[in-house]
Order: structure tokens, then sequence, then C-alpha cells
């Protein structure tokens, strides 16, 4: 039989077994008696794997071992942690410069989309989900990215405020309803009805965004939607925030001048919340060369509406002459005073402060465009809470500017625009410092009769809704008039009584 040796020998090469068997039964044998297995490729590169995040123990240093430094854990708040990414116009579908980009809103973001305060909608839609990521990235030009776009903006808005108050000790700004413990949020309806308008409604507790075939334009016209304009979303949003600071200043009731405070409120809303977001600053910077009174998307406001009503300069443009003697009392048309003269006063300050040599002008632009609006903010928020002027308001900026500490040329250059504007009178000349202190006047009172209604054709959707003009007083009191009569009796009744009154009205004719 033929045989054969089998030695098994270790890794120093030592032989430590040796068995003689036959070949046959060699063939039969599976496994031999003194077998070591090879490890596998995955074994082996497991091993070295191991050996390589072993850390190799230190040697033990001379002296006493250092005292480890306690570093307590710093808790972050759950809402830091939330928060969602969107795609939206930065400023509407006309403004190439901008276009669309992708943004982040900090908290909590559910589908809607919607949050405590904001609830969006459109019709004959379901609520638009996040993605994996817990994001509303949508594709443009559909209902879903109108839905996160406008719910973006007004969110956008709403927080820009609340950080200024903050900073004043408010910690919550709230809508007109929200008193006594009322928490319902605005609703957003970005597809309101076909209307070239937007508006905000205090009794519907809500933001309104029409749409409508562009005019002139051959079928199948495309469609324009207000809800896709920065400016138009965030005008309408600074109105109903400024109707919960001042409630009564949305009423057509009061003097033609509060009703322009509303509207240019609105169009300056628009202006800081651009300014707010670096990237339209940098671009802002580029097209202008850091001259604020060239052409830019920033003073040109709903640039895209303006386009198909026939207008280069959008519905308004901020970077405008107009003087008080040059408007007469239509609501819109004074707004646009105060409007330019606040552009103005951010273009002085923003030209003052510039130093392009020690720090970009982007940056000194961002921060001079945060001062004006928390000073506006605050400046109307010590006005008159009824029939508030522009002086009302002039005035509190130049006490508040002095109080912040803020060099002299900022309360000049407030006197001096608003002089220009014909909105106040200097009681020194231009060239000389506005002493502190020291209260303007009106440039010329106008004098209206008591109930004279605002002239608000020319104002957005919000200012033209009967609900803030009188009308659904009206009505209701038609209405309280016709049920007190139907009630009195018969025809038969109605008739005795109404002749008993008109005989007694004779009587005292004669007397």
């Amino acid at each position: 039989m033929d045989r054969e040796r089998a030695t098994t020998v270790l890794a120093d090469g030592a032989a430590v077994t040796t068995v003689e068997r036959s070949a046959q039964a060699n063939e039969a044998a599976t496994v031999p008696v003194s077998f070591v297995p090879t490890p596998t490729a995955e074994y082996r590169t497991y091993n070295r794997l191991t050996r390589v995040r072993a850390t190799p123990s230190l040697p033990p240093a001379a002296g006493p071992s250092p005292i480890p430094i306690p570093i307590p854990p710093i808790p972050i708040p759950p809402i830091l942690l939330a928060g969602a990414r969107v795609l939206l116009w930065k400023q509407d579908p006309s403004v190439a410069e901008i276009g669309i980009r992708k943004a982040f809103l900090p908290g909590h973001v559910f589908p809607g989309p919607r949050d405590a305060r904001i609830v969006v909608t459109v019709a004959g839609m379901p609520a638009v989900q996040p993605d994996a990521f817990q994001d509303y990235i949508e594709t443009p030009g559909t209902n879903q990215f109108d839905a996160v776009h406008t719910f973006a903006v007004v969110r956008e808005t709403l927080t820009m405020y609340q950080r200024a108050l903050g900073a004043l000790g408010v910690t919550i700004l709230p809508f007109q309803w929200n008193t006594g413990g009322n928490t319902d949020p605005i609703q957003v309806l970005p597809h309101q009805s076909v209307m070239q308008n937007a508006f905000y409604s205090r009794g519907g507790k809500s933001l309104n965004f029409g749409f409508f075939p562009k005019p002139g334009a051959p079928a199948p016209a495309p469609t324009i939607f207000t809800c896709q304009s920065l400016d138009i979303v965030a005008h309408e949003t600074g109105h109903s925030i400024l109707d919960g600071l001042k409630p009564n200043w949305i009423s057509a009731s009061s003097n033609p001048q509060t009703g322009a405070l509303h509207e240019a409120f609105g169009d300056l809303t628009a202006i800081f919340l651009a300014l707010s977001q670096f990237d339209q600053v940098e671009a802002l910077i580029a097209q202008t060369k850091s001259n604020l009174h060239d052409k830019n998307f920033l003073s040109d406001l709903a640039e895209q509406f303006g386009l198909v009503l026939g207008r280069l300069n959008g519905l308004r443009n901020a970077d405008n002459d107009f003087k008080l003697s040059q408007v007469g009392t239509e609501v819109h048309s004074l707004s646009q005073v105060f409007t330019g003269f606040m552009y103005d006063v951010l273009a002085d300050i923003f030209a003052f402060e510039r130093n392009p040599a020690r720090e970009d002008d982007a940056l000194v632009l961002y921060r001079s465009a945060q001062y004006l609006q928390s000073l506006l903010l605050r400046a109307i928020i010590q006005a008159p809470n009824t029939n508030a002027t522009f002086v009302d308001v002039i005035n509190k900026m130049l006490t508040i500017a002095a109080a912040d500490g803020k060099p002299v040329q900022y309360r000049n250059f407030i006197r001096n625009r608003a002089t220009v504007r014909e909105l106040v009178v200097s009681p020194t000349p231009l060239t000389e410092d506005h002493e502190e202190g020291v209260a303007l006047e009106a440039a010329f009172e106008m004098a209206y009769e008591p109930g004279t209604l605002q002239d608000r054709r020319g104002c957005c959707g919000t200012m033209r809704l009967p609900e803030y003009n009188g009308s659904d007083e009206a009505l209701q009191a038609e209405i309280e008039s016709l049920r007190k009569s139907l009630t009195s009796g018969t025809l038969a009744s109605m008739l005795k009584e109404a002749d008993t009154h008109r005989k007694a009205a004779g009587k005292a004719a004669h007397k």
C-alpha cells in the first residue's frame, strides 16, 4: 500500500506531528488530524484594521498625572436643531440677477407648509410634504413651488421683525387678533382668485394673492402670479404686522398720512427684507457699484407686475423725488413721498459709513439697513395710536437716533431729506447740525373735514377692502335698520307711524 508522511509545521519551522497514512486514506480524509486553518482574506483585513484602531499604551508620565478638566455639555434647544431648506424666488421671475435660490428656514416647518404662526393652503391641492431630508425643494412653475415660496417669504418677513422686537425685549410679534390668549395663525392663500391684486384681511385672518392672464398676450396667455413676487408678498405681510402693532392705523377714517404710512411700511418691508439677505445685498452692490441711486432691483418694487402693466420701474419706485406738495391727498401717492424719504436716508447712511479699504461694502449696507429698519420700527411703536402723521414718525426717529448714540450726521440726514420732501420745516439751515432734542414741525398742515374718507383708489388691495373703509359698518347699520323696521309691526302700523312723524314735523315747521 502506498504511504506518505505528513508533517505539521509551526510558524517557526518546528515539526510537531508526523503521521504515516496510506494515500487511499488521505484521499478519503476531509480534515487532517493536525490541520491548522488558513485565515480568510476578510478575517485578515478585519484583524489588520483592529490593530490600526488600537491605541498604544503610553509610558507612565514622570510625576503626578494631570487632573482632567470637566467640560460641561452645552445643551442645544430642540428648536435650533430644526429647520428646512426651500427654493424661492429671491425677487420675482423677471429679475434675472437674482433668480431662484435655496434658503434655510430655522425652526419647525410642517407639511402644508405651515408652522405655529402661518398656514398655507392652495385650493384643490393636498398639503406639500417634505422630502427625505425634511426639506421643501419643489419644482418651479408648480403649485407646490408657489405654496413653499409664499410661506418662505411670509416666514422670513415675520422673523425679521420678530428679531428686531426681540432686541427690545418683546418675545412675540402678534397679529391683530392674537389677544386674550388667541393663538390663531394667519392663513396664506397663494392662489386666492383671479384678480390683479393682493390683500391682507383682518376679518379673514389671511393674506390673499391673485393671479391673472398677462394682458395683451396672445392666447394662451401666460399667467402672472402675484404670490411669486417677494416684494408683493412682503408688502402684504407688512400690512398684517403693522396692523398688529397699530390696529387703528388701517382705518380709512384716519388722517390720510396715517394710511400713507401703512402703504409705505409695506413697501419698506420689501426693501428691508431684501437687504436682510446677504446674497441680495452682494448682488445689489455689484449691480450699482455701491451707488444706491443707480437703477436697481431694490428700488423697483414688484417688477414683473409693473412690466405687464407697461411700467419700467415696477409698480412703484422707491428712489423717487416726490414732494408733499406734488401728490395731494391720495394715499398711494402720499406713501411714495415717505418711502422715497426713507430710501434717501438709507443711501446717505450707507455712503457715510462706507470704508472699502477696511470693510466690505456689502457688510456696511447690510448693517445700515438693519439699523434703519430698527429705527423705523421703534419710531412707529412710539408714534400716536391714532391719526399719526409723517412728522410724528420723523421726530421719533430723530429722538431714538440720538439716544442710540449715533453720529449727528444720522440726524442731519433724516432732517435734511424730510425738509427737501416738504415733510418738515427745519428751524436752522441744513448746513448746520441738527440740535438734539429739537422737534421739527410739519411743513404745512393738511386740513381734512371730520369724517372725510381717505382717497385709496391707487392703493393695494388691502387698503381698498370694505372692512377698512367703513363699508362693512354702513352695511351692518342698514341691516340693523331693516331688522328694526320689519319687527316693528304690520305695514299698516308702519304707515301710521310714518304719518304721525310727518304731522309732527309739519306742526314744528309752523311754529
